[in-house]
């Protein structure tokens, strides 16, 4: 059933990083941008969480699910301190 959930997970964030990114073609709206690589960076955590609980469960994901998380977060905040459109 985790697998289920995690695959879900990774779909989804991966559906926003999609719409995100395909509206920022549109609009070039620059903080789209930073949200699209945010929830692409999303993905990979998710990612790694599946890899980390039932693909691998012996190796430990923690290290990497971490600095990806902390990766998203940081470019998001840029985003929404540095761009000004």
């Amino acid at each position: 059933m985790g697998e289920i959930i995690y695959t879900l997970c990774i779909l989804t964030s991966l559906a926003c990083a999609w719409l995100l990114f395909s509206s920022y073609r549109r609009t070039r709206y620059r903080l789209l941008f930073w949200s699209g690589s945010c929830f692409a960076v999303m993905t990979v955590n998710n990612l790694f969480l599946l890899l980390d609980k039932v693909v691998f469960p012996n190796v430990d994901f923690m290290p990497l699910r971490l600095i990806s998380a902390l990766l998203a977060c940081l470019l998001l905040l840029y985003g929404l301190i540095y761009e000004n459109d």
